[in-house]
């Protein structure tokens, strides 16, 4: 079974279902209302623990009942939870969530302890002691955190995949211990300044992240597939056309497939194929983790 670290949020989803999205300053009345288990973090250590990785999970959260629940629900998926910190003074990370009724989304997060995840709530002994094939980040927590948790990584040998989302500039440091780079069209150009409108740009763009130091680059181009750039293999792989209900977290499961599909030692084409089976079933379904597939759904 593949040993994956997930360092990352974990935050309560609050989601309403409506029409459209407001524009500013509207404001419209909604449909359905629902509570989920969310964040990034979170939302990728269990898509890859229902696709078959055996996975640990770092966060920080609140002591308050969204705290709890999210350990708790996090247990039930078969997830490594003895290493998540309980913070005494700030509250559970949530989200605010929007979706209309052609399953875009706009979110809005309220970190809370996500926030204040910090390189000594990592043990070393985590990244020294225990062989993971893979450690997992995204940027919903302080990016010193990151950077430290990448550069430990790297140094025991374990592949780092950097999910750079929200979309933020990122320091040399930690794209040079960054062994694979998956961001979308949005994330790729606040960390390249290149627009992605087409195949060519994206190309263009991955050049540019390669060159700071990332051995292999993998964006992702929503219904059109993800453009892989690396030593073995360059090109599009094609994406999965499907009706999608909710787009939430659809990135988070791609990336909770892909690093299942890596640690198996699958080839980055095979991993994305693997990975773009899974993010399309996801956005038939409502919901962030409640949304993440199980292997035999995939296969």
């Amino acid at each position: 079974m593949s040993r994956i670290l997930v360092i990352g949020s974990s935050n309560t989803d609050m989601v309403i279902k409506t029409e459209k999205l407001p524009a500013p300053g509207e404001t419209i009345l909604g449909g359905t209302f629902l509570m989920n288990p969310g964040g990034k973090g979170a939302n990728q250590a269990v898509a890859a623990a229902r696709l078959g990785g055996k996975v640990t999970f770092i966060t920080k959260r609140g002591n308050d009942l969204f705290g709890n629940q999210a350990v708790g629900l996090l247990m039930r998926e078969g997830i490594d939870a003895q290493f998540i910190v309980k913070d005494l003074e700030f509250p559970s990370g949530v989200a605010l969530i929007t979706v209309d009724s052609h399953g875009e989304n706009s979110i809005v997060v309220a970190p809370g302890s996500n926030g204040r995840l910090s390189e000594d709530d990592i043990p070393t002994s985590v990244f020294e002691n225990t062989k993971f094939d893979i450690l997992l980040l995204q940027l919903e927590i302080p990016i010193k955190t990151v950077e430290y948790s990448a550069v430990t990584a790297s140094a025991q040998g374990i592949k780092v995949i950097l999910n750079p989302a929200p979309a933020s500039k990122l320091p040399d440091k930690l794209l040079q211990n960054t062994w694979l780079i998956t961001p979308n069209e949005t994330e790729a150009e606040a960390i390249t300044g290149t627009e992605i409108t087409d195949i060519s740009s994206a190309c263009r763009a991955a050049v540019l992240i390669q060159e700071k130091g990332v051995k292999n680059v993998i964006i992702t181009l929503g219904e059109m597939g993800a453009y892989i750039k690396s030593a073995y293999f360059t090109g599009l792989v094609p994406g999965i056309k499907v009706t999608p209900v909710d787009t939430t977290a659809a990135g988070d499961v791609f990336n909770g497939a892909l690093a299942v599909a890596l640690s198996e030692e699958k080839d980055l084409q095979e991993a994305v194929i693997f990975a773009n089976k899974a993010a399309a079933i996801s956005v038939t379904r409502m919901g962030a983790q409640a949304s993440a597939p199980y292997r035999s759904e995939v296969i």
